[in-house]
């Protein structure tokens, strides 16, 4: 019997070892469809590493409550997210230079790596409609979102003052490089929060990311805020006619983090150095169009893989967009967290 046990312990010993499943916190939706095909799948093939993801909502408060019971080694952040969980320890700080090469940083744009987060991508927070609600006139500036008299209908905004407190000032005349500083004093929040009025009836809540594209091809709205990717990815498949109107869009940035609580740091700092090279970026911005986050990766970007279709044209960055535009600032959504939330949620009450 001692023989046998041996026998089958050398037996056991003998098999190939199988990477534990790294988990990874993301957006889901079309989102994460591309980052499977672009990043998850192709760091498998090149690992043997098998990638799990799994949706959170992006929160700082889904992050401290969910990383530790569910295994996350690496999660998909706002840039300001995650200015917010570094200094609350929990994430891991990141050595962009000692993981990417100190000759990579120079090549990250519009923002470089921070503390505890490397960029990864481009985004848009902008205004799309649904043609079949607007046969005339079509809606074209941020005002228009504002406007319930020329476009009447529902609108889909996120439920929190993020993205639409800017659009509000912007509504009102307010340049694009002074809206931040505006925001920061009690005179430009009550400015956006008697703008955020003249729609308060015809506001329809969403949470998840994915909502505002489906509730536009449903025709429960008639016009939503939302990330481009998700819009793009609903005409494009001719779900519904729905248009962008990239006036007033917001340009924020995505990072990857390491939150302080996984189990296998090495294993996710690989994930990190695969997922940050620019053929990565360019292998996900084919399929989806937020821009990567480095500038050697515009060039390498093609045609989308299933509709042929160019996809610089359509990156939230792209120079051939009209109209105004903001780049979210990470830093002031970082320090002014606490006083957002807390007039949003005054505003909501008000109105109850």
């Amino acid at each position: 019997m001692r023989r046998f046990s041996f026998v089958c312990l050398c037996l056991l010993l003998a098999l190939p070892t199988v990477a534990a499943e790294m988990t990874v916190a993301t957006w889901g939706g079309a989102y994460e469809a591309a980052q499977e095909k672009a990043v998850f799948g192709p760091f498998t093939q090149a690992t043997g590493q098998p990638v799990t993801s799994v949706q959170y909502d992006g929160s700082v408060e889904a992050l401290r409550d969910r990383a530790a019971p569910e295994g996350w080694d690496a999660v998909d952040m706002l840039a300001d997210q995650a200015r917010v969980a570094c200094d609350a320890g929990l994430l891991l700080p990141l050595d962009a230079g000692d993981l990417l090469g100190h000759a990579a940083l120079p090549d990250f744009s519009p923002h470089g790596p921070t503390r505890c987060a490397i960029p990864q991508n481009v985004y848009a927070r902008v205004m799309a409609y649904d043609e079949r609600a607007f046969p005339g006139v079509k809606p074209t500036r941020i005002e228009d979102f504002f406007d319930t008299t020329r476009f009447p209908g529902p609108r889909a905004v996120q439920r929190g003052p993020d993205g639409i407190l800017e659009w509000a000032l912007l509504a009102e005349g307010v340049p694009p490089e002074q809206v931040y500083s505006l925001l920061s004093t009690d005179r430009g929040l009550r400015l956006a929060f008697r703008k955020l009025d003249t729609i308060r009836d015809q506001i329809i809540w969403w949470d998840d990311p994915a909502e505002p594209a489906q509730m536009l091809a449903e025709g429960r709205v008639v016009m939503a805020s939302g990330f481009n990717g998700r819009f793009f990815d609903l005409a494009s498949r001719g779900v519904a006619p729905v248009d962008i109107v990239w006036d007033g869009r917001i340009i924020g940035t995505e990072v990857w983090a390491i939150p302080a609580a996984t189990q296998t740091p090495e294993a996710a700092r690989a994930f990190l150095k695969f997922a940050l090279r620019p053929a990565a970026m360019a292998r996900f911005s084919e399929l989806i169009p937020y821009g990567p986050a480095r500038s050697s990766a515009f060039e390498r970007i093609g045609l989308n893989p299933d509709s042929g279709a160019p996809m610089r044209v359509h990156l939230p960055n792209a120079p051939q967009h009209a109209g105004r535009a903001l780049v979210r600032d990470a830093a002031w959504y970082a320090n002014t967290r606490d006083l957002r939330q807390r007039r949003f949620r005054s505003w909501l009450e008000d109105g109850q």
